[in-house]
C-alpha cells in the first residue's frame, strides 16, 4: 500500500460528471476542509458492489450526515457509467467520482488485477475515513469479502 494513515491524500484529478460533462476536479479542491468516507469498489454494477456495499450507504446516508460526513463512492469505470450507476441505485447524497483510467487507485496503492475476470486493473474494497485531506483510517477488505468496509463498520468509526 502507498498511502498511510495520517499521510495527506494524494493531489490527482478527479473526473465527475456535471450537466453530462467531464469535470476534472482537483482532489485537493475536493476533500479540503471536508469530513468524508470515501468507499473504493472494483466496478459500478458489479455484483457486491452494487447489490450489498452501496445500498448499506444509502440506507445509512442520514446517519453519516447527522456526524457531519459525506460519503464519496469511487469505481475504476468512466464518469457516464458511475453517473448511471448512482441514478440507477438511487443514491441521492452519496458523490459519486470516477477512475476510469485507475490513476487515483494506482496512487494509493490500491490497484487489483481483475484480468482473470476480463476486468482489467481495478480498485481494490476498501473505505477510507478522510478529514480536510488527512487520511484518518484506512479499511482495505480481502478479496471477495465486503466487511470492514460496509457503511455499519464505518459509522461505528467514526
Amino acid at each position: 500500500m502507498t498511502i498511510s494513515i495520517n499521510d495527506k491524500f494524494p493531489i490527482q484529478e478527479i473526473r465527475v460528471l456535471v450537466d453530462g460533462e467531464i469535470k476534472n476536479i482537483s482532489s485537493d479542491e475536493y476533500f479540503s476542509g471536508k469530513k468524508v468516507v470515501l468507499v473504493g469498489v472494483p466496478g459500478a454494477f458489479t455484483p457486491t458492489c452494487h447489490l450489498t456495499h452501496l445500498p448499506g450507504y444509502i440506507e445509512n446516508i442520514d446517519n453519516f450526515k447527522a456526524k457531519n460526513y459525506s460519503i464519496v463512492f469511487m469505481a475504476v469505470n468512466d464518469p457516464f457509467v458511475v453517473k448511471s450507476w448512482s441514478e440507477a441505485s438511487k443514491a441521492d447524497g452519496i458523490n459519486m467520482i470516477a477512475d476510469g483510467n485507475c490513476d487515483l487507485t494506482n496512487e494509493l496503492g490500491l490497484t487489483m488485477d481483475g484480468s482473470g475476470f476480463g476486468l482489467g486493473n481495478r480498485c481494490q474494497r476498501f473505505a477510507m475515513i478522510i478529514d480536510d485531506g488527512i487520511i484518518k483510517s484506512i479499511d482495505i477488505e480481502e478479496p471477495g469479502a465486503m466487511d470492514i468496509s460496509s457503511a455499519e463498520s464505518q459509522l461505528a468509526k467514526i
